[in-house]
């Protein structure tokens, strides 16, 4: 059985090509209202890239249930919400069992084992991320996903990295575009959703608050420009990730090899992307796109530089932007070294610990 935890766009997206394709899904949601059309229709009805019925053995808001017969488990969460499932997973799991976060944005494996952590589980579990979503996929309707593309290419990498490749095998025998990767240091910091999310819903913020995202996210609210703020934040982004001891793609190739959109520059390669076309902006400013990608991408990343002397100018900016916009401090809400208990460490140290998993 593989547990899908969370019902949202990338949940449902996952559960019901996974059951198209013949797996056995337990998908559980929080909110049981969320999940009651799924759970009449037995299934999710998926479109795009993906046509047909996905059968769901199981649908469900009682965790242990979800979590009883499976020994891989997708959190298809929010970032934000990483923590919160952690501490409801924990008195459900036990040893053998393979937990990946899809994705783990930037140090979400750490922050989900520190809260397994300090809720007391003892079970020997593997906690492993993705570096971004396997699938760009909006929901359409209570049992409607559509899914625009499915990447030809995402790491994965456990806390453990000796683990790592028995989380590939497991996520393997449904989706071979799972790569090993050679840390969760390394998958945090191919995290290119903080690249691109934040920096164009924050310099499209009239348009989608006017408009209520009636245009298209990527092709629209990119221009030359814009796409200059997103390479001065790629840029950054890799400093920081060196500044641990980690080699990332850039943007421009990682679209390359994610969805093989190319181009002489990062608009052109954006604007190349097929998966993109057709995708919506966010109706609102209370979107993921910021309460996730602020906090659990932008700030870790940034406090990861402060603390080994780089400040990020372009990312800060961002960082301080969102907050004047939504009347937030996202640095005290987002993940920092100091949030996961790694202030003052050497960066070699953070390798270390991010080696062995605890």
């Amino acid at each position: 059985m593989i547990a899908i935890l969370g019902a949202g766009h990338a949940g449902r997206a996952m559960a019901g090509d996974l059951g198209l394709r013949g797996a056995p899904v337990a998908l559980w949601n929080r909110t049981a209202a969320n999940i009651a059309v799924l759970r009449a229709r037995g299934g999710v009805e998926v479109e795009g890239e993906v046509e047909g019925f996905g059968r769901i053995r199981l649908i469900t808001d009682d965790l242990e249930q979800a979590l009883e017969a499976a020994r891989l488990i997708i959190v298809n969460v929010p970032a934000f919400a990483h923590r919160d499932v952690a501490e409801r997973c924990s008195p459900y799991l036990r040893d053998g069992q393979l937990v990946v976060l899809n994705p783990g944005r930037t140090f979400g494996a750490l922050e989900f084992r520190q809260a397994l952590t300090a809720a007391g589980c003892t079970a020997d579990v593997v906690v492993a991320e993705a570096a971004t979503n396997l699938m760009t996929a909006r929901s359409t309707g209570p049992a409607q996903s559509y899914i625009a593309r499915v990447k030809h290419a995402v790491p994965v990498a456990a806390l453990r990295p000796a683990r790592t490749q028995e989380v590939v095998t497991a996520l393997g025998e449904w989706y071979p575009q799972f790569t090993a990767a050679a840390s969760t240091l390394e998958t945090s910091f191919s995290n290119v959703g903080a690249v691109i999310h934040p920096a164009i819903t924050l310099l499209n913020a009239a348009r989608v608050e006017n408009d209520q995202g009636r245009f298209e996210f990527y092709m629209e609210g990119i221009s030359p420009r814009v796409a200059g703020v997103l390479e001065a934040v790629d840029r950054e982004r890799k400093a920081v990730a060196a500044l641990l001891g980690v080699e990332v793609q850039s943007l421009v190739e990682w679209l390359a090899s994610a969805y093989r959109a190319t181009g002489s520059d990062l608009y052109e390669a954006v604007r190349a992307n097929e998966g993109y076309r057709g995708i919506n902006a966010p109706s609102t400013l209370e979107h993921r796109y910021i309460l996730e990608d602020v906090p659990m991408s932008l700030v870790p990343i940034a406090s990861a530089g402060r603390a080994f002397g780089l400040k990020s100018q372009a990312i800060e900016s961002l960082i301080l932007l969102a907050g004047l916009i939504m009347d937030t401090n996202y640095w005290t809400r987002g993940r920092t070294l100091e949030s996961l208990g790694l202030a003052g460490l050497s960066p070699g140290e953070i390798r270390r610990i991010a080696a062995m998993g605890t």
